[in-house]
């Protein structure tokens, strides 16, 4: 996993934004043909791959950045794992629930009832939180790793919101992402080699 730290931003881009694109523009065109199990299969494999992709990066760059913070800047890594485990147990729960679900419906054209579902609810404004809590937790690690002293959520409200809206965060992030672990994988960064010239 820890090879997301040092991808391009284009290239994580592609991984979070551009496959499930191109899952989505396959399953309108197997809609237009009539393949409805397809669809559920494909939004199915969809919804794991950015599961799999978006929250293995912000686990990786949050057990990363943890490492290179400084002992003055107090953070709980338990409690971050465990606000990043329990979106991807919920969401993977989700998504095979509504995968049965819809497959019921299409068996029995539309008549499946769909129960349990007033308990989801608080579990995905919990699960929100949670998500919240995990891009904090990255912004202010990567704040306080790259300036080396503790940090406010002033100092890092602009990394937050990045994260929050990674398609376009990703494109600032990840570039400062690298240099930060370019020294751990022996590459040399542009500003680093400016400054031997």
């Amino acid at each position: 996993m820890k090879l997301l730290l040092y991808l391009k931003h284009w290239q994580l881009f592609l991984l979070i934004v551009g496959l499930p694109l191109l899952f989505d523009f396959v399953s309108t065109i197997m809609l237009a043909q009539g393949n409805l199990s397809f669809i559920t299969i494909a939004f199915l494999i969809t919804m794991i791959l950015v599961v799999v992709v978006l929250l293995g990066w912000f686990y990786t760059l949050g057990i990363n950045l943890y490492k290179k913070i400084p002992d003055t800047v107090q953070m709980n890594l338990r409690k971050f794992k465990l606000f990043l485990i329990i979106p991807v147990v919920y969401i993977l729960f989700l998504q095979l629930f509504f995968f049965n679900t819809f497959s019921k419906t299409i068996a029995s054209e539309g008549e499946a009832v769909v129960r349990g579902a007033e308990f989801l609810i608080p579990l995905h404004l919990f699960c929100m939180f949670c998500i919240l809590y995990c891009l904090y937790f990255n912004a202010k690690a990567l704040k306080a790793a790259e300036w080396q002293r503790p940090v406010t959520f002033s100092d890092f409200a602009g990394e937050f919101f990045l994260l929050w809206f990674f398609p376009f965060g990703v494109w600032v992030l990840q570039p400062r992402i690298n240099s930060l672990f370019a020294e751990d994988k022996g590459m040399v960064t542009t500003s680093q080699r400016n400054t031997f010239s």
